[in-house]
Formats: C-alpha cells, structure tokens, sequence
C-alpha cells in the first residue's frame, strides 16, 4: 500500500476513496468506476475487486476516458473516472469542458497527486489544476483534507447532479478531522478551531497543516482559527464573509497549490467584492514549476510545515500589529 502523505504519526485509513466507492456501488448499481491505467495508484483497484463488472481499464488514454465516461452519463450511470490530476487538467481539459462539463453531466473526475504530493517534479506535480479547473462552468471543486473528508466526499459528489473534480490523497490516509465532530458537506465550510489573531482558511492536506500551526502558534499565545474549505467552487462565500469580518484577525489562506488561481485568489476576490478588506497573506506554492526529491525536502523548501507557516504568520503579524 503506497504510504500517503503526512502519515507518519497519524492513525490511518487504507484506501479510503477505494473502499467508499465500493461501499457506495453496493447500494447503487449505476455507479461504475473508470480509470487510465492508474487502478492501483487511484485506489481504484479497491473497487474493481469488488465490481470487476462495472470496472473499465482505459489505458493510457485520459481523453479516451473522459469521453466514455461521458457516454456512460448520458445512459443513466454515474461514472468515477480515476487519474493523476495533471493528466486529467492538462491532457483531458477540452474533453472534460466539452464532453462533461458543457453537458453538465454526473462525471465524477477523481485524481490523485495534487499539488506538492508526490516528488517527480513538474511531470507530475499538479500545482495549477484548480486554476485550469476553476474558470469552467457547471464543474465543482473538491479538496479534501483526510480520510474522514474523503469517505464523506465520495457520498456526496455521487448525489451532485452534475460534474465534479476531486483531489485525491491515497493509500494509507491520515485521520485528522474525526477529533472535531467533523462532516463533509458539499459546498459548505466549517470551523475546526477559533481564535482572535489569526484565521486560517484552509483545503486539502493544507487544513492539517493549518491545524498544526495553529496548535504551535498557541504556544506562542497567538490564538489561531481554521476555517476548513473542503469544496472550492461553488465556494461557501457566507462562511468565509462572516469569519473574515471578525475585527483585527489576520486572514491566512493556505492551499496545496499555486498562489495564482486557486483558493486563495478565490477568497480574495470575493472579500474584494464584498468590502471586507483584512491583513490578508497566502501560504502557497510559487508560480513556478517545481524542483523534483523528497517531499519533506520540498516542503520544507517551499514553507508548507507547519513550523514553517507560524513562523512566516508571527512575522507577518509583526508586519500588521493591528492584526495582533
């Protein structure tokens, strides 16, 4: 089982994408799963052991795949098609825009290696997929943190009517999210932890790291919020408005992607169109391509530690002390 990231520490779940999917299709006959011969490195090969029947193995043909799933929608299914994220965003965009997305069809496009999670470098490293993603009508977003996120995602995106992207964490996943009392919801937010200094708004495995630092800056009495962000279009812009109004907090945006296009532009142009201006920073990757190793290297490289991200945010309180 491939060891996923942020693990080494945290309980675990073995596949929870896989194992949801499978659960999912013995109560829903339409639910079939496709992949681009990444089964295995999806989790999806959880499901095809379970429903061989309603397993298609594509080949290294992401546009292929789309365009079948696509084809399986309109026949009343409701395909899961697994690959890594810069295929489906990079090779497969006008398939998916066309195909899907115009159609507002029920395609579920599910990718692993989001962002900064594996160490290949640019290849495979998808640090702009949510951008490419974001500008298309009718798609959704979804970026979940941990295994709770993702068992409970799989669910809800099945009853979405219409397309979504998810990003995937895989293998053995963290649990992270169980200690608040925690439910993906689709479209909405939720407060994990509240504090006066700081909040953090947060997707994917960057509201784990958020959760970290918030729980070091404590050490430090600074008191830090973290508002979990677990879908990013639609975006729960009436969660977001409300937290960012609270007076004198610093307003952090974190995401496993770059800082052009993704969440953090998000919530900075909808507090822009709506007269809430805060001491706002991003903690995000460079508009850059990527260097290639071991992800605790590059993430300590590109400050995504925890230790790393309150440091930066006691600097930047410093820079703003109204914010403190």
């Amino acid at each position: 089982m491939i060891a996923s990231l942020d693990a080494e520490g945290r309980t675990t779940r073995d596949a929870p994408f896989g194992n949801a999917l499978a659960a999912l299709a013995r109560e829903r006959p339409e639910v079939v799963g496709l992949t681009a011969d990444l089964a295995k490195y999806t989790d999806l090969h959880v499901f095809a052991e379970a429903h061989p029947d309603r397993f298609i193995q594509m080949g290294m043909a992401e546009q292929a795949m789309v365009s079948v799933a696509a084809g399986l929608a309109r026949e009343g299914f409701v395909p899961f098609a697994t690959t890594y994220a810069v295929f489906a965003s990079r090779r497969a965009y006008d398939f998916i825009a066309m195909a899907i997305a115009e159609e507002a069809l029920p395609v579920k496009i599910c990718c692993a290696l989001p962002g900064l999670t594996t160490g290949y470098g640019p290849s495979h490293q998808a640090t702009e997929d949510v951008a490419i993603f974001r500008g298309l009508p009718n798609l959704a977003i979804v970026d979940p943190c941990d295994a709770v996120d993702i068992e409970g995602a799989v669910n809800a995106i099945a009853d979405h009517p219409g397309p979504v992207y998810m990003r995937l964490l895989r293998g053995k996943v963290p649990v992270v999210l169980e200690e608040f009392g925690y439910r993906f919801q689709f479209g909405r937010a939720a407060m994990l932890m509240d504090g006066a200094d700081v909040l953090f708004v947060s997707s994917g495995f960057m509201t784990m790291r958020a959760i970290d630092a918030a729980r070091r800056l404590a050490e430090d009495r600074v008191a830090a919020a973290v508002l979990h962000v677990p879908t990013i279009k639609p975006l729960d812009e009436a969660a977001i408005l409300e937290a960012c109004r609270t007076s004198g907090r610093l307003v952090v945006v974190a995401e496993n992607h770059t800082r052009v296009g993704g969440l953090g532009e998000a919530v900075a142009t909808l507090l822009l169109r709506s007269g809430v201006t805060p001491a706002f920073r991003q903690v995000a990757l460079p508009d850059a391509f990527l260097d290639a190793g071991a992800l605790p290297t590059l993430h300590a490289r590109y400050r995504l530690t925890p230790d790393a991200i309150a440091q930066d945010v006691k600097a930047w309180l410093d820079e703003v002390p109204h914010a403190a």
